[in-house]
């Protein structure tokens, strides 16, 4: 058998703070955005995204999507003219309208949701 040894446990009775040589800092010093250098941020401006300009949406059991066959029509939660989301890498970004550029599909912004990725981009 092994013997035990009893390791004393840490007694904070016995600290004392005055035996550390601790330099104080004035308040004015712990200003941290005052000596921090600007950044450049165009980096991220060539970090590629996904845009997506969702439509509209519906909560729909699947039994009733199962039923479901060509010339079905389900409908959803926007109306007609209503402005669409547009959301970045799946968070909202803004609402914007559908358009027609050279035959392609394309997106007007009508506004843009202040988020912290328009702040960043700025």
């Amino acid at each position: 058998m092994s013997e035990s040894t009893d390791i004393p446990a840490f007694n904070t009775d016995e600290l004392d703070f005055d035996d550390f040589q601790l330099e104080e800092t004035p308040n004015e010093d712990l200003d941290f955005t005052s000596h921090t250098p600007e950044r450049d941020l165009s980096f991220f401006k060539n970090i590629p995204v996904t845009v997506t300009l969702e439509v509209a949406s519906k909560d729909i059991a699947l039994g009733e999507l199962m039923k479901a066959g060509s010339g079905s029509v389900i409908e959803l939660d926007k109306l007609n003219g209503e402005p669409l989301d547009v959301k970045v890498n799946g968070s909202l970004m803004g609402h914007a309208e559908v358009v027609v550029v050279n035959e392609k599909y394309g997106l007007r912004l009508i506004d843009v949701v202040d988020s912290a990725l328009t702040s960043a981009i700025q």
